[in-house]
């Protein structure tokens, strides 16, 4: 975790993580871990689910 980061970014970061070693993961769950994770606000979370949704499903871009 990067000093001063914000917990979205940290959230965002992880997420791409988590996606590129598993891209058959449940993007619901990993929102929720990620949600609990780094503390995020509903606000938060729901940028998260938009994110996810706009992406399409597959590998991760590297």
């Amino acid at each position: 975790m990067a000093l001063g980061e914000s917990g979205i970014k940290q959230a965002v970061r992880w997420l791409e993580e988590q996606l590129h070693e598993r891209p058959d993961a449940d993007r619901v769950r990993l929102v929720d871990e990620a949600g609990r994770r780094f503390d995020l606000s509903p606000m938060d979370t729901d940028f998260l689910f938009r994110h996810l949704a706009e992406r399409p499903p597959g590998p991760a871009k590297a």
